[in-house]
């Protein structure tokens, strides 16, 4: 027998009455056998629609895999509205452009865009800043990324989500990260904009080198 906690939001987590529950499973399910589970013990699940998709342990999985012994996993549900259109998630070393991701977030549905850019300033810490140096990890940052996206669908009714990143060297005033999220109602479409960008900061593997006039600089990384 195998036991494990299940994170639940917005109707999964109204339907059971807690955002946290331990449910135990025979050995060798995956999250459609949990569901399972999950819809026997709960029988207010039942009129709700299946998880649209599932991150085990913090990381969002996309092929199911037999759970074990204390994991963790989040049921994500569907995006209000049943249109369940995958964000648009991109590390690129091209210029973003701005008009592309607002027609990517585009959906009747939406009242609000909320847009954040993240742009390159010609100053740091008293330094001259001459340009910026972004590298990534990228195999690991789309999945990152795609977690931050799976878990803003789940925490607000959100209609849309695009994120794209920089790499490369970027010059003053180029943009070096682009955010954007349509949703019904303008407080979820802030909320949700700040959670990507304050998420990303934290646990997304991109790091940033500044170039100023004499010297350079991994930044979170200087010697002493």
């Amino acid at each position: 027998m195998t036991r494990v906690t299940v994170r639940l939001f917005a109707s999964y987590r109204e339907a059971v009455g807690s955002a946290r529950v331990q449910i135990p499973l025979d050995d060798g399910a995956d999250w459609r056998g949990l569901w399972a589970a999950l819809v026997a013990r709960y029988p207010a699940l039942a009129s709700l629609p299946a998880p649209a998709g599932y991150a085990v342990n913090g990381e969002y999985a996309r092929e199911p895999r037999p759970l074990r012994d204390s994991d963790e996993v989040a049921l994500i549900p569907p995006v209000s509205g049943g249109d369940d259109a995958p964000p648009l998630i991109e590390i690129t070393d091209r210029p973003i452009s701005v008009d592309r991701l607002l027609g990517q977030v585009a959906d009747p549905r939406a009242g609000a865009v909320a847009l954040f850019l993240g742009v390159v300033r010609d100053n740091a810490r008293g330094r001259r800043v001459r340009h910026l140096v972004y590298e990534a990890y990228e195999a690991l940052a789309r999945r990152e990324l795609d977690r931050v996206a799976a878990e803003i669908r789940a925490r607000w009714p959100v209609t849309r989500v695009a994120i794209v990143h920089r790499t490369g060297l970027l010059e003053v005033g180029e943009t070096s990260v682009a955010i954007a999220v349509s949703a019904p109602h303008r407080a979820e479409a802030f909320a949700a904009a700040r959670f990507a960008i304050d998420t990303l900061k934290q646990t997304v593997p991109i790091w940033k080198k500044e170039v100023w006039e004499g010297g350079e600089a991994w930044v979170g990384v200087e010697p002493a």
